[in-house]
């Protein structure tokens, strides 16, 4: 009786190797899904960001943002630095921009 049982229990194991084979045939089969196509990076709404990309249209080579400053005619203090370093930071968070080097910014080569 024992071997009636182990036999039964063979058979379906084999079928179910058998439906697995059949279904892992069918999925290498199937094309690939097409590659997702990344979002274009929205530029925020702020006219500083406006006037930030005027700047790097305009340049022929990577600025800090010491030089955006001089750039945009704002007063080159320490709290105008850093407002504009952090916008440039958040555009290269957002691929508008690329940082070549720590503080060293540039528009991405496309």
């Amino acid at each position: 009786m024992r071997i009636a049982e182990l036999t039964a229990l063979l058979v379906g194991f084999d079928t179910t190797a058998e439906e697995i084979r059949i279904t892992r045939k069918t999925l290498l089969e199937l094309p690939d899904p097409p590659l997702p196509v990344p979002l274009a990076a929205k530029l925020p709404d702020h006219p500083a960001y406006q006037q930030i990309m005027a700047v790097f249209a305009a340049a022929d080579a990577p600025l800090r943002a010491r030089a955006g400053c001089e750039a945009m005619d704002l007063e080159v203090a320490p709290s105008n630095i850093n407002n504009v370093r952090l916008k440039l930071k958040r555009l290269a968070e957002r691929g508008i921009l690329a940082e070549t080097e720590q503080g060293l910014f540039t528009l991405p080569r496309p």
